[in-house]
C-alpha cells in the first residue's frame, strides 16, 4: 500500500514562491535542484508527522530548455497558471510505492525514470501532464536508491497534522509550524 511521500506546492517562480511559503511557515526552504526532463526546479522542506516526509515547492525553470512533453502536475495548464498568479498553492500529493509496476494503474499515467544528482526514482505522469485521475489519485513514486530526500533535509519544526482533498487538484494540508498552525491549499 503506497504511503504519503511528499506534498507538492506550486508557484509561478521559485524565488517568490519560497518567500511566500517561508513567510507562512516561519522556516527557510532548502535548495533542491532541477528536473531536466520536465523543465522544473524545486526547494524542499522536511516535515514531521511521518517517516520520510517532505514538502516540495516546484516551479517552471525559466533557464531550462522547454521539455519535449507536457510538464508534470499540470504546470503547463493555463487555469493552474492563472491560479498560481494569485499565490502559491498546494496542488497535489505523491505516494511512495515499493512496487510501482504493480500498483500503478492507467489513470496514474506513464512510469518515467527520473534523476537529480544522486537521487534516482520512477514516477507516474499522465501523458498530457495533468494530475492523475483528474486529481483524485496521488502521483506514485518509487525511489531507486536506499536514501530519500527527507533523510538529507534538516529538521524544520513543521509537522503535517492532516491532509485531505476538497476536490480534484485541491488538496488541503494542516501543518504545525514555528508560526503556529498553517493551512495550505
Amino acid at each position: 500500500m503506497p504511503a504519503l511521500d511528499h506534498l507538492v506546492v506550486a508557484a509561478t517562480d521559485l524565488d517568490s514562491g519560497a518567500r511566500w511559503l517561508e513567510d507562512q511557515l516561519g522556516v527557510p526552504l532548502v535548495p533542491g535542484g532541477a528536473h531536466v526532463l520536465m523543465g522544473t526546479h524545486n526547494r524542499l522542506l522536511r516535515l514531521g508527522g511521518g517517516e520520510r516526509l517532505y514538502l516540495e515547492l516546484i516551479a517552471i525553470n525559466p533557464a531550462a530548455a522547454p521539455p519535449t512533453r507536457p510538464r508534470w502536475f499540470a504546470l503547463d495548464d493555463p487555469a493552474l497558471q492563472a491560479r498560481l498568479a494569485e499565490r502559491p498553492h498546494l496542488i497535489h500529493w505523491v505516494a511512495r510505492s515499493d512496487d510501482l509496476a504493480r500498483e500503478a494503474t492507467p489513470a496514474h499515467g506513464e512510469i518515467l525514470a527520473m534523476q537529480r544528482g544522486d537521487f534516482r526514482w520512477r514516477i507516474t505522469v499522465p501523458a498530457d501532464g495533468h494530475l492523475p485521475d483528474g486529481g483524485h489519485s496521488p502521483t506514485l513514486i518509487q525511489w531507486d536508491v536506499p536514501f530519500h530526500p527527507a533523510d538529507r533535509l534538516p529538521e524544520s519544526g513543521c509537522t503535517l497534522l492532516q491532509l485531505k482533498t476538497s476536490g480534484p487538484g485541491r488538496p488541503i494540508a494542516l501543518l504545525e509550524a514555528p508560526r503556529g498552525r498553517v493551512t495550505l491549499d
